[in-house]
């Protein structure tokens, strides 16, 4: 393929920033987007660049909730030596973070040929977004909402942080989507699941941007791009971080499944008339 060029890394970049942290999808919209700029997505230059821009939503991340990051890594490290703080939920919860992530990166690993090949289809991608707004719809309606942060367990990280494959497996269902959703069936609240998919989220996307810097400087990205597009993710994710926390503190995600529906009806619509392949 042609590297991409640095106009249609600032436009995949900002796809990025602004989807990676609402349950719509950033995969898939990542998708559509290079779908329409013409770029193949099933190509391995094209997938390794999308894998390292979301570092810098991550980042986003990481700059956004510093202070509870390093409230929670303190509590971690100073466990490690001292018996009373390994009864600090704190350090409980870093723990439960390192080991909700093992599983998505041992399915990452063993199916990666799936998922880079078959399960890269824009037709995976429109039937995705759909199915997951049923599972996010449903989930917003049966949790009952009762749970904060504070009443998070072992049990909680494990469930929501192993839901995430369910997004690297079908692009469209959306990680955000599918933690939140699975966090809202354990009756957290919306506001705990929002910060609990946040949290879970930064070791799985790290490692994977990570994991395919290699791939996606040694194919034709071009390290320009990978700038731009980073660049532009972080500071879009940034302000879509600060919007979603309000967003949730008040409002159901009826609004989310709405245009999921919409964007998945449509993109069957471009496919199924030959508007993108």
């Amino acid at each position: 393929m042609s590297a991409i060029s640095v106009g249609q890394a600032v436009v995949l970049g900002a796809v990025e920033g602004v989807t990676e942290f609402l349950p719509v999808s950033s995969t898939g919209h990542l998708k559509i987007a290079e779908g329409l700029m013409g770029i193949p997505v099933d190509d391995d230059a094209v997938i390794g660049f999308s894998a390292v821009i979301q570092v810098g939503a991550i980042a986003a991340v990481l700059v956004y909730f510093r202070k509870d990051i390093a409230r929670i890594v303190s509590a971690w490290l100073r466990g490690l030596t001292d018996r009373e703080e390994r009864y600090h939920h704190d350090y409980k919860f870093a723990w439960w973070v390192i080991w909700a992530t093992i599983p998505i990166v041992a399915v990452g690993l063993l199916a990666k040929p799936l998922i880079e090949g078959p399960l890269a289809s824009l037709w995976v991608v429109a039937a995705s977004l759909i199915a997951g707004s049923g599972v996010m719809w449903a989930a917003d309606r049966l949790g009952r909402h009762k749970r904060g942060e504070d009443d998070t367990s072992f049990k909680d990280a494990m469930l929501v942080g192993s839901s995430q494959i369910l997004a690297l497996l079908f692009p469209g269902f959306s990680r955000s989507g599918a933690t939140m959703s699975t966090a809202l069936m354990l009756d957290l609240d919306r506001v705990a699941a929002t910060r609990l998919s946040f949290f879970l989220g930064i070791p799985a996307l790290t490692g994977a941007g990570l994991y395919e810097l290699k791939d996606a400087l040694g194919t034709g990205a071009g390290a320009a791009p990978l700038v731009a597009g980073t660049v532009v993710a972080f500071g879009v994710a940034y302000a879509s971080i600060a919007w979603l926390l309000k967003f949730v503190a008040k409002h159901s995600f009826n609004a989310f499944v709405v245009y999921r529906v919409v964007v998945g009806l449509l993109l069957f619509a471009l496919l199924g008339t030959g508007v993108l392949g």
